[in-house]
Formats: structure tokens, sequence, C-alpha cells
């Protein structure tokens, strides 16, 4: 017989079982992403981790007669380490599998000592990657998400791009992700009429890849199922039960599934080839395989894999990890970025800051919008964002998923069964799929005139989208701000900003459009000195194909220089004997498509700022500060970076709200840009930070500071009137939860 005392415990314990339904079941009927949870990185790898090591470049005799594996081995040494394995995944970059004995330390302080170390220029851990969104198999009808604005204000308008170009079998389009169903009717293999190109699966890990081996020229998707059995096994320890995904296969079909062929759903593009490459599988994916394979992907030589006859102009990842982005990811993306390839990758489904590897520099980040053009409450956000698109959400509480993205998927729960399509019960949504809509505009980009790189199809893809974006009816939908730290969550619907939520609504006629305009480009000849001339030269500018540059335009922007310009292609320009000047060129296409550049000119060189980037077209003093924007708890710091162009004095004058250093209401901030809040939250609660130019007062540049109060994390996901019994429910889940642990508490003592 229970005493009372038990019996209080045991109907407390109901109650937070019957709190915690109900606030499940509202939660997910709203916009819940079907992610997996993520275990500790630590926890991928149980007693035996992976450290990623880069070796520094060095010229004496000693480097150039050690082979990089001992220098790898040697420095691993000296750090404490054992390996077991060392790896080449590229010319100074290794992954080592590292055999800790015992109860050892710590392998952070490992890791500390060999980063240290001189011979190497960083070392991480080789963490796992995980899929944005796991949703259940599904199907559905309606793709509103590539319809107009009418349809849905965040809709792509896909329609009104097809009739400019539907894509060229030109254009590659690799996703790195579970590997692809090559079968199915909307996919198909090239070889058969198909879409999809011959891959590559880069797991190294035999039972991670499920497919009964290595690394293989096959990347088909086996499934990537999780059992209760497969918990039990070190490998898979800290990963969640769940059946299999097909996550390529859904993001390949958003991408380019075969279309007017009378079967399920079109792509975004309907020409270019898809390039699968596995790299992720049961329970994620490692650094150590996503690495070589982004390598892989651009047409670079990886040891050990034949090289790749198919080199990808666009690149999607729609995975990532709560991280800041790893010196190695910074070098791939660099190094593919310059031999052309476009890296797009969703911003993550945490509803905080941008995930890695989407918050490093030179990629496309791409967050998740509701239909009506609001942050859908899951998707991370933050400055890092290029463009928003469609992630889909339900808005009704029960029933049918209203704004589902529909795509290609498998009826198997762990190897393939029926191919299938999504629907609106067993729903779809998520980053991971705003990602493949952006990739497929790119292609379509990229498609249309193959004289962008990687740098200007990325500043034309922001300049096509749609701004401003929508505010919502409901007065109060907050409006987004940049998340303070990982902890910093936002999972309810909020109003984007730029600083949130990139430069627009992701729209394929917009980016179309931009990407047709010709490419305005100078070259620069001559010497720089006192009383001679230089050439500029615009006969390098280009146009689309079938189209040709038919008209030449320079002008003096701003300054006292003097140019002649006998030939309109060219500008024979008189070198300043003390201040600069601006001269821009504006080229025009038998279209009558213009762009433009401005060429900077001061008595020691010339710099181009080339399109959109020369919209003041004055080589005048410029002031930037960055961030543009941030948010920051009471008694809190935030280092902000003044930017000064056109100028010989580099230095600035730090303000707050007007005020030469601040004041305690406002906050103060330093010489050298460090801000620091008040102790309470003003009115109103935010604030503008300026730098203002030394050498010319009248120039500045500001960024806004929002000062929020301390609360406690919101749990949950609300969308429009919906949210009232979630936060109820979630509320209730709390304070019952903190009641019971206080009862056992007394039991305890």
């Amino acid at each position: 017989m229970r005493t009372a005392e038990q019996t209080q415990l045991h109907l407390c314990t109901l109650l937070v079982a019957l709190a915690a339904t109900v606030f499940a079941t509202v939660a997910s009927a709203d916009e819940l992403d079907a992610s997996r949870k993520h275990p500790s990185p630590l926890a991928d790898f149980g007693a035996e981790p992976r450290i990623i090591v880069k070796l520094r470049s060095g010229d004496t005799a000693r480097v150039r007669a050690q082979p990089a594996r001992d220098r790898v081995q040697s420095a691993a040494s000296r750090s404490g380490m054992k390996p077991k394995r060392i790896a080449p995944l590229g010319a100074r970059l290794h992954v080592v599998d590292i055999e800790l004995e015992g109860a050892g330390e710590p392998i952070e302080q490992t890791l500390k000592r060999l980063k240290a170390d001189s011979e190497v220029e960083y070392a991480e851990l080789d963490r796992r990657r995980y899929l944005h969104a796991v949703p259940d198999d599904s199907l559905y009808a309606g793709q509103w998400y590539l319809q107009g604005r009418t349809v849905a204000p965040s809709a792509i308008d896909a329609e009104r791009a097809w009739d400019i170009t539907t894509g060229s079998d030109g254009v590659v389009v690799a996703f790195l992700d579970t590997g692809a169903l090559y079968d199915h009717p909307d996919l198909q293999s090239a070889g058969v009429g198909g879409r999809l190109l011959p891959g590559y699966d880069f797991i190294s890990s035999a039972v991670a890849a499920n497919d009964g081996d290595g690394r293989d020229a096959d990347a088909t998707d086996p499934g990537d199922w999780i059992s209760p059995g497969d918990r039990q096994t070190s490998a898979f320890s800290g990963c969640s039960t769940t059946s299999s995904s097909w996550h390529g296969t859904r993001v390949a079909a958003i991408i380019g599934a075969r279309t007017s062929n009378a079967t399920g759903v079109a792509g975004v593009t309907w020409q270019p080839w898809l390039l699968p490459i596995r790299v992720i599988g049961k329970c994620g994916g490692l650094d150590s395989d996503i690495l070589p394979a982004m390598l892989w992907a651009a047409g670079i030589h990886v040891d050990g894999v034949p090289d790749n006859p198919y080199p990808a102009k666009i690149l999607n990842m729609s995975f990532g990890s709560e991280d800041s982005c790893e010196p190695a990811y910074e070098d791939v993306i660099e190094e593919i970025t310059a031999h052309g390839t476009v890296v797009v990758a969703s911003a993550g489904n945490e509803g905080g800051p941008v995930d890695s590897p989407a918050n490093c520099a030179g990629v496309v980040a791409v967050s998740g919008l509701r239909h009506a053009g609001t942050k859908v409450g899951y998707s991370s956000l933050g400055p890092e964002v290029t463009v928003s698109a469609p992630a889909g959400n339900c808005v009704n509480t029960s029933g049918a998923c209203l704004f589902s993205i529909v795509t290609a998927t498998n009826e198997g729960t762990t190897t393939p069964t029926v191919h299938s399509y999504t629907n609106q019960l067993n729903y779809n949504v998520g980053t991971s799929f705003s990602a493949p809509i952006v990739a497929g505009i790119a292609a379509l980009m990229a498609s249309a005139n193959g004289n962008l790189n990687a740098p200007r199809l990325i500043e034309r893809l922001r300049e096509g989208a749609v701004k401003p974006f929508p505010v919502s009816t409901d007065s109060t939908v907050p409006q987004c701000h940049v998340p303070l730290a990982s902890g910093d969550v936002q999972n309810a619907e909020c109003n984007c900003t730029t600083a949130t939520c990139g430069a627009g609504m992701a729209n394929a006629a917009g980016a179309l459009e931009a990407a047709l305009r010709p490419i305005a480009a100078v070259t620069i000849s001559g010497a720089f000195t006192l009383g001679s001339t230089v050439t500029l030269s615009g006969l390098q500018s280009t146009a689309v194909e079938g189209r040709n540059v038919v008209a030449y335009r320079w002008s003096l922007q701003c300054g006292s220089g003097t140019f002649t310009a006998a030939d309109p292609a060219a500008a024979v320009v008189d070198v300043p004997a003390n201040d600069s000047f601006t001269l821009r060129l504006a080229v025009t296409d038998d279209a009558g498509r213009t762009d433009r550049a401005d060429v900077i000119v001061t008595p020691t060189g010339a710099t181009t700022v080339p399109g959109t980037a020369s919209s003041d077209g004055c080589a005048s003093i410029g002031v930037s500060v960055s961030p543009t924007s941030t948010s920051v708890l009471p008694n809190s710091t935030r280092t902000f970076t003044a930017t000064v162009t056109n100028a010989a004095d580099q230095t600035v004058t730090w303000q707050v709200d007007g005020v030469v250093g601040g004041n305690s209401i406002r906050g103060t901030i330093t010489a050298t840009g460090e801000y620091t809040s008040p102790a309470s939250v003003p009115t109103p609660a935010v604030v503008t930070v300026t730098a203002v130019s030394n050498q010319d007062p009248s120039r500045s540049g500001s960024a806004s500071v929002t000062i929020m109060a301390v609360q406690l994390p919101q749990q949950v996901t609300t969308s429009g009137g919906g949210g009232g019994a979630a936060d109820f429910a979630g509320l209730l889940s709390l304070l019952l939860a903190l009641s019971c642990r206080s009862l056992v508490r007394r039991r305890a003592t």
C-alpha cells in the first residue's frame, strides 16, 4: 500500500507525463523540425577520438626531407598522443586516430598541447555532422514553394524563371548527403535517361556506411536507420532510434527531379546533372569524410580516390552542427571557391546561431521561411545568412500539414522498398530543404551566365532576392534578433531582418534577371609614377552567351582626376599627385542590360570595385561597422570593428547614441570598439553604436544594439494564434517538473 508521499509523487509524475504529451502534441503539430537529437561531439567517438591536423608550411631542408606523415607522427608523440592511424586529407591536412590509455587526461588537454606545437597550424576534433531534417516518409500533392508570390509570399517564382531557362546540361550540382536512390522514377541514373551521375561514397567506416564496405564508387543510399540493437553497440550508443531518412533523395528531387515526365514532382532545375556524394551514414557523418568529399566534388584531386570527371559548379550541404566555422572548413571552402564552385548550406534547425559549415565565410547560408515570409520557428538565424527560402510549416495545430515541402522519398523504414513522395500527413520540413531550393536557383543562374564566378554569383543571388521581408499581421509576432549565444534560441515565428535572415527571400526569377546582366571588368596597365598615365581597359567585360557588350561609358564619380576616352572601351588616366578619385565604367549589352565597375585611382595604384558593391559611385571616405546588428544582455560586452576605406587616416571615434564614448544609461564604448551595455535595459532598448572617421567627420558607419532582459528560453514553436496552448502546456510541464523535483529531493533527505 502506497504512503501519502508515494501517492503524491506518483500523481505528480503522471501529471508531468501528461503535460509533456500535450506540449509535444501541440508543438509538433505546429512547426517543429523532425531532426535528430544530436549527442555531444565527444560522444561520437567513444574512447578513441579522431583529430584533424594541419601542418605549418615550411621551406627548410629538414621540412622538405621529412614526409608529412612523419611530421604529424612526431607532433602527436610530443603532445602525448598515441596515433593508431594517420591518413592524408590534403597536402598538409591529416586525420589522426588516437588511442587513449586507461583513465588518462581529457582529450581536450592533449589537443591543447598539440595545437601549441610549432609544427601544427591547427588541430581540431573530427566532429560528426547531422542532417538538419529527418522527417518520416510522406506524400504531398502541391509544390506551393515553386509558384508565384500570390500563392505564398515566400514562394520562389520558379514559373517565371523557367520562361528564361530551365537549366543547362553543362552544369553539375553536387549534393553531399546520404546518397540517392538511383531507380526512383523522378531521378534515375543518367545512364538510363535520368539525372543522377555516378557519384562516390566517401564514408570510410563500413559500419556507418551500412553497405558492407568503406569508400567506393557506389553512391546508392542503403538506408541510415538506427535500431534499438544498434544503440547497444559502441559505434551508435549516442544515437537516436530512427527509420531511414532517404534524405539525399529528398534533397536531390528538390534540386532537379525529372520534370515534364508525367510522374511525381518538378525540380527547381530541369537540365543540370546531379552528382550524389555519400558523406552521411548511420548517425551522421564525420569531418574527415566530408572535407575530402568537398574537394572531390569541385574536381580537386584526393589521394586514394579516382578524380571526379564531373566537377560541380554548385555544391549543396544540408547538414551541420552547432559550432563556429572550423579552420579546416575555411581552408577547403576557400580552395573550392577559387575553383569556381559555389557552396550552399542549410543554416540549421535549432533556432539559434547559424550552424557550421553554413557560418563559414564564402558559403551561401540559407535560413528557413514560413509560407508567409516570416522566419519559421525552428530555423537558425544570424548575420551569416545569405538569403532565406521556404522550409515548410504547418500553420494548423492538428490534421494535415498545409505547407510541407513536397519531394521524392521511399517508404522503406530500413532498406528501400516502394518509391513515393512526401505528403501533408507525414510532412517534410526543415532548412535541409531550404538549401537545395537555393542550390537549384544557383544552378539556373550558372546555366544562364557561365561567366559568373562564385563571388559574383552570390552577389547576384542577393541582388535578386525579394526585399523587404514581410511583416506578420499578428502584432504579437516579435522582430527576430541576432542570437546572443548558442543558448539564445528563437524557436517561434519572428519577423525577419537583413541582420538575421539575409538579403531577402530567395527568388528564382529575380536571381536570373540579375545573372543575365553583363559583367563589367577593368584591367589596369602602366606605371604609377608622378606625371605618368595609366590605361584602364574594359575589353575584358563579358555578356551572356549569344549577347555582346555594345557600349562602354566612362565617367568621373568624385574627386578631381583627369582622363581621356578616345577609345570607348579604354580610358587613359593621369596619375594624381595627391588625392584619389573614382572613375566608373558602365557597360551595356545588345539586350539593353547593364553593369558597372568603379576604379579607385590613387597616386600609387588603382583598385576595382565591381558591380553593385560600387553603389555610391564615389571614392570618398567610407566607414562600415561590423557586426551591423547584434543583441546583448545587461552588463555584457560586444566588440565592434570599423573598416575605413579611401582614407590615409584609418582611425575612428566611437559614439553611443551620438555621445563620444557613451554613458552609463545607454552603454559605454572604448577607443578600440568594445561596447559595454548598461546595468539595466534602457528605454528604448535599442541603441546605436557609431564609428566616425577622424579624417572626415562627415563620414561614419553605425550598428544597432538591442539590450535584452534576462528571461527563460522559449521552449515551443508558435504560429499565428496557435501558440497559446503550447506556451501554457510548456509552462505547466516546467512547473510540475520543478514541483516533482522538489518532492524527490525532500524524500532523499
